[in-house]
């Protein structure tokens, strides 16, 4: 059996699509369709039903896309035990992540792997934190990076970063020092969607402080955390986000950072994957050293 056909194989059923299997690993859709048709001859069986514009898997090719994972796993392994470094593994690693990951964790975590693994190239998602463990579900994805638990029998989670929220203004606005927490009542508030994992901690700092959602002056909610820090910047509104990124533009004079009284609820940030998906070996060393690489010590 040839391995880069498995390979190929496993390319069109993560995208469902020969075409962006084609794009991914630079070969003609004709060339992915030889060599699918290849196996499918080879097996005398048939490995995708056509459903609308996706390809999806028979019951015969889920078997097979199980045993590709694994021998693709064998073959990465004996080639990484015949090398006398491992620089040489090269590969491509796909992340989902949420906002605050995607935008102030992740590039350093890359920037440290690529130190000790040059070849390999990233494919980063960046949507909300229910989104990026749903992707993880389903396969999608190799890892997830978010800041919100969804129990799953299927998920693990590593914790990486602790971190709480913080109130940003802008910087004509007149408060000054830490504030109360009913102070953000008085003024228009932007609020981040309801499926990110910062959404989901502000709503149970407000129900701890017996403050109802609707007694907020909302003005705005977005799926971008790029865009909520233009409407604070903007002096449009207030809002309350990670720490991590309020940090970011706080240090810049961008805008002002605030500390709430009794707003002590802290979360992880975590990595998440699913135990039931066969990891190729980059993804298992990138889930195995992501503490390190968040804190810039992986030796």
């Amino acid at each position: 059996m040839d391995l880069h056909q498995l390979f190929v194989f496993t390319k069109v059923v993560e995208h469902k699509s020969f075409s962006k299997a084609a794009d991914e690993i630079f070969l003609s859709q004709s060339t992915v369709s030889s060599h699918i048709q290849a196996l499918e001859k080879m097996l005398n069986i048939k490995l995708f039903d056509r459903v609308g514009r996706e390809s999806i898997l028979t019951p015969q090719g889920e078997r097979l896309y199980q045993w590709a994972l694994k021998l693709l796993l064998i073959k990465d392994q004996a080639l990484l035990d015949i090398k006398e470094g491992m620089t040489d593994l090269r590969g491509m690693i796909r992340i989902a992540a949420s906002s605050v990951p995607g935008q102030f964790m992740i590039p350093r975590m890359v920037k440290q792997f690529r130190k000790h693994y040059p070849e390999v190239t990233f494919h980063i998602n960046q949507s909300s934190s229910k989104i990026v463990a749903e992707k993880v579900l389903n396969g999608s994805v190799d890892i997830g990076i978010l800041g919100e638990k969804y129990e799953n029998d299927k998920l693990r989670y590593i914790p990486l970063v602790k971190e709480k929220l913080v109130l940003i203004t802008s910087n004509h606005n007149e408060m000054v020092g830490p504030v109360k927490i009913r102070d953000i009542l008085n003024y228009p508030f932007v609020m981040r969607n309801s499926s990110s994992g910062t959404n989901a901690l502000l709503e149970r700092v407000l129900k701890k402080n017996n403050i109802q959602k609707e007694q907020l002056n909302i003005i705005a909610y977005t799926e971008s955390g790029q865009s909520l820090m233009q409407f604070v910047i903007q002096d449009i509104g207030i809002s309350i986000i990670s720490e991590i990124a309020a940090r970011e533009y706080s240090s810049n004079n961008m805008l002002k950072m605030h500390a709430i009284y009794g707003f002590d609820d802290e979360r992880y940030f975590y990595l998440v994957y699913n135990i039931n998906k066969t990891q190729s070996l980059l993804s298992k060393l990138f889930i195995d050293s992501a503490v390190h690489l968040v804190d810039g010590k992986l030796g």
